[in-house]
């Protein structure tokens, strides 16, 4: 099965006239980890954009699943995009007020299927994601932003992981940290992306993460434009 299909791709930012991305076609089959990497600036977190249905390109299509989301409207896409597709950002994008184990919910708070998926108890689900990811249980109750940068960071993947969804997108998710903690947290986030049988797209301009993944891919190799829109 193919979670991700790119064909015939073009896009542009308003009022730029140069082409950010072009990409003749790209797969991602379902449960592989590809590693996606390229200088600042190039266009890799545009084309996240465009995976997610933030942007539309000008042309060309995205399959996700089978279904292509080029041609959904606005709320639809908002709605594929919760129910499909976990998001781990490098900002973590952690509701700062809200304890821990809330902030992991809130893909079940906005999507039944996630929370469908997530089992008889996602509150559970998500007890057992934060213990997985090695969060100490008297965090689980701390608001978001009284954490660390490494606990913030395995919230945000628990957060991304639960409910089970079929696709996985990672941006720069590891900057933040030393080398120690950088393999701590990959080994955990493939094994978790492996158990889920989750597609894995993971971002990063450092190549020397690139041997974790089954794919190690260069954007500028299937994009022929050259991003100007600074990342």
């Amino acid at each position: 099965m193919t979670a991700l299909r790119i064909t015939d791709l073009v896009f542009r930012w308003p009022r730029q006239a140069q082409i950010c991305l072009d990409i003749a076609r790209f797969e991602l089959a379902a449960g592989e980890r590809v590693f996606l990497h390229g200088a600042s600036g190039s266009g890799k977190s545009t084309l996240l954009g465009l995976l997610g249905g933030v942007a539309l390109p000008q042309q060309g299509r995205i399959e996700l699943l089978g279904t292509d989301i080029t041609r959904l409207g606005s709320r639809d896409r908002d709605r594929f995009r919760a129910d499909h597709i976990g998001f781990l950002f490098q900002q973590f994008n952690l509701l700062p007020w809200l304890p821990a184990l809330d902030n992991v919910l809130l893909p079940c708070t906005f999507s039944a299927r996630r929370r469908e998926r997530a089992g008889a108890d996602p509150r559970a689900e998500a007890e057992r994601l934060l213990r997985h990811l090695d969060l100490d249980t008297a965090s689980w109750r701390k608001p978001a932003g009284e954490l660390s940068v490494g606990q913030q960071q395995r919230v945000a993947a628990a957060r991304a992981l639960i409910g089970r969804p079929e696709i996985l997108i990672a941006d720069e998710p590891t900057s933040a940290l030393d080398a120690e903690r950088q393999q701590v947290f990959i080994d955990l986030l493939l094994q978790e992306s492996a158990a889920v049988g989750a597609a894995l797209v993971f971002v990063s301009h450092d190549q020397r993460l690139a041997g974790h993944f089954d794919r190690s891919i260069a954007l500028h190799d299937i994009s022929t434009a050259m991003a100007e829109q600074p990342e």
